[in-house]
């Protein structure tokens, strides 16, 4: 583990959300979207259902999308307005058979002010131990997803929406033109 469980799922959530935005897509288009969301990543509080909540979920994307390509000092500067913006106090709580993690601002706070503090402390841990570059780009042509790298090498190169095999497929079938060629 490169750092504590929920500082992980902090950072893989937050890449989640930044990626469901891009040019050409809307992955939260809608209100069961936003709900969808809230099941997978394992939310829990408040979640208001309402069209005025994903307008405000959508509109921390880019604010956390800046991150990945922020030097140190700006992330630093990002991560800090957010944690100022909703009066984060970091406490630890144990809730739901899970072990004691940190919430830095009440479960019944709105959804995205949750959002953005837990990404906040997970940038934190990201920015203090000098790890800025686990935070990079899919390497996939014309992808732009964030990603989030874990591996203990340092070597995870695409997101979670298969650029990965994309890119061995499209591999394995230039060997295979090139040992056809005469």
């Amino acid at each position: 583990m490169v750092f504590a469980h929920d500082t992980e799922i902090a950072l893989g959530t937050a890449a989640a959300l930044v990626n469901t935005t891009g040019p050409d897509r809307e992955g939260l288009p809608d209100v069961a979207a936003l709900d969808a969301f809230f099941r997978a990543y394992g939310w829990t509080g408040r979640h208001e259902h309402t069209d005025a909540e994903l307008r405000e979920v959508r509109a921390l994307r880019p604010r956390l999308r800046e991150v990945w390509y922020a030097d140190e000092d700006r992330a630093a500067e990002i991560v800090n307005g957010l944690l100022r913006e909703c009066s984060a106090l970091p406490q630890l709580v144990k809730h739901d058979d899970e072990p004691y993690h940190l919430h830095s601002v009440p479960r019944d706070a709105p959804l995205a002010m949750r959002m953005a503090v837990e990404a906040a402390m997970g940038f934190v841990d990201v920015v203090r131990s000098g790890e800025l570059r686990r935070l990079r780009i899919c390497e996939y042509p014309d992808c732009g997803n964030v990603v989030v790298d874990l591996s203990k090498n340092r070597s995870k190169r695409f997101c979670d929406a298969g650029c990965g095999n994309k890119a061995a497929v499209e591999a394995y079938r230039a060997r295979k033109a090139a040992a056809l060629r005469p």
